[in-house]
């Protein structure tokens, strides 16, 4: 029992979240991960000298992490400290206005008050009251539980979870419930962007997403580092606990043996046998047998139209001047329908983008460093890097709407052109084979779609899913969530005698 041999491909958030804990349980975990570091996208890009986070910026969600990590014996600010902040981000808009939105509802109104009036912020409380009621019914029963179906869902919540449940309105569109609440279509803007959380459209996504406001409410922390550190802690408590980690190899075949995987292939000619394996990666490789035909089919084919959002990305050492910066800051189109029928249906670079801007060595305060520092500029992107990278053209336009729109709004960026590093879609679909560059797994349109990602177990036996495509979905502490419910899938078939 103790000797169960797991292979897990992958050592992004979720398949190191997988290694830690079966680890901890006494399999003999063995990772494997293509690239020369930990964390997937959660990635470091090295740009004038520094290392600026490439993917995921913000760390919420604590218990997910205190949860892992004290299962396995550590203690999550031992190992990677964190500082809190009372300031999630900063928003200005094209046409005008600027608001700091805070995890205290309170300032949060009193912003909203010098922006848009008394009555709005009043309409804000009602939204903070209505998104809590929203996580507390999903993130015990749906977000930390075993794929779900709808029937199991009801189940789970009981009769007396039945009202709860029916609050978080999943017929209804993100866009159109935030309506509900937002008079001034500044705000419907500002929160209908956390449906670009998990690389979505808020006119197709269902209104649930709303709970990711009360969950940054619940807390946000900076990392020591950025959030590449999170993945090195991830790697180094999963060492501690004796798996082992290969680095620059990549897994070209999955194999099985009397109808179960039993085996991964590496690209130097290795077999690595397993009793287990965890694959921690895009799903679509696998459907459509990119990992060879023993696996061919172990989860649904996914469309392209249901890839989640793509993005540019210019990783900078820059000497930023004129707006005051926070750690994260975010500037609003003027047309945000306009950018997403870009993307979405003509699939396009966004001729008008919003534009978030990741200053990882600011805080709260928003004092800079002396001199350059290292910064995130990121805009979405259709998920078509499979096809080839944007036009020079195209391209061209983009980057002058984005850097032309920070400068309107006061912002002012110097950098030398050999201290940054742009990487799109096509760019992103290297890094990560089968996405097309799609960096969230699939999109949260419709509410049937957090029912249909695939759930911890594959239709290969022995072969488990874990990453932001497989359930609960995107983001860090889901993609972690997935990473566990699937090493807890490989120990209760152990327990069974199934592996």
């Amino acid at each position: 029992m103790s000797s169960t041999r797991v292979v897990v491909v992958g050592a992004g958030i979720g398949g190191l979240s997988a290694a830690l804990s079966l680890a901890a349980a006494g399999c003999e975990v063995t990772v494997v991960e293509r690239a020369a570091t930990p964390g997937g996208k959660a990635r470091h890009v090295h740009v004038g000298g520094r290392a600026v986070d490439g993917g995921p910026t913000v760390f919420t969600m604590r218990w997910v992490f205190e949860e892992l990590l004290g299962g396995a014996g550590f203690d999550l600010q031992a190992e990677l400290p964190l500082t809190e902040l009372g300031l999630l981000a900063r928003h200005a808009w094209d046409e005008g206005g600027r608001l700091d939105l805070f995890t205290d509802t309170e300032r949060s109104a009193e912003a909203i008050t010098d922006l848009s009036g008394a009555a709005e912020a009043d309409r804000f409380r009602a939204f903070c009251r209505r998104s809590a009621r929203v996580y507390e019914s999903l993130e015990r029963r749906f977000m930390a539980a075993p794929r779900p179906s709808l029937p199991g869902l009801i189940w789970r919540s009981g009769v007396s979870g039945l009202p709860g449940l029916l609050a978080t309105s999943p017929f209804v569109n993100l866009w159109k419930a935030l309506g509900e609440h937002f008079h001034d279509h500044r705000l419907q803007q500002l929160f209908g962007r956390y449906a670009t959380y998990c690389g979505s459209s808020p006119w197709l996504s269902p209104s649930t997403l709303m709970l990711i406001a009360h969950a940054e409410k619940l807390g946000v922390w900076s990392v020591a580092g950025g959030m590449h550190g999170l993945a090195q802690v991830l790697e180094r408590c999963a060492t501690a606990r004796g798996a082992r980690v290969i680095y620059g190899h990549a897994v070209e075949r999955i194999e099985k043996r009397n109808g179960r995987a039993s085996a991964v292939a590496l690209d130097d000619g290795r077999v690595i046998e397993a009793d287990a394996i965890i694959w921690n990666g895009d799903t679509q490789p696998l459907a459509d047998g990119r990992l060879g035909d023993a696996v061919r089919g172990a989860v649904p084919a996914r469309a392209r139209t249901q890839r989640s959002l793509s993005a540019l990305t210019w990783c900078m050492a820059a000497r930023a001047e004129g707006f005051p910066l926070t750690r994260h800051t975010v500037f609003f189109s003027r047309d945000y329908a306009a950018e997403f029928e870009d993307i979405l249906v003509h699939r396009r670079l966004p001729r008008g983008p919003t534009v978030y801007v990741c200053a990882q060595d600011r805080g709260d305060d928003g004092s800079a460093p002396a001199g350059e520092e290292g910064l995130l500029v990121l805009v979405n992107a259709p998920a078509d890097g499979d096809v080839g990278p944007p036009d020079a053209a195209s391209l061209e336009a983009c980057t002058e709407a984005t850097f032309g729109m920070l400068a309107r709004c006061g912002l002012r960026l110097s950098s030398d052109p050999a201290a940054t590093v742009l990487t799109t879609p096509a760019g992103f679909e290297a890094l990560f084979p089968g996405s097309g560059g799609g960096l969230y797994g699939s999109a949260s349109h419709g509410w049937q779609s957090s029912f249909t990602r695939p759930g911890s177990r594959s239709r290969v036996p022995g072969l488990y899913l874990a990453g932001g495509g497989v359930h609960p979905g995107a983001g860090v502490p889901m993609v972690s969530l997935s990473g566990q419910l699937a090493a807890q899938a490989l120990l209760q078939d152990r327990a069974a005698r199934r592996i």
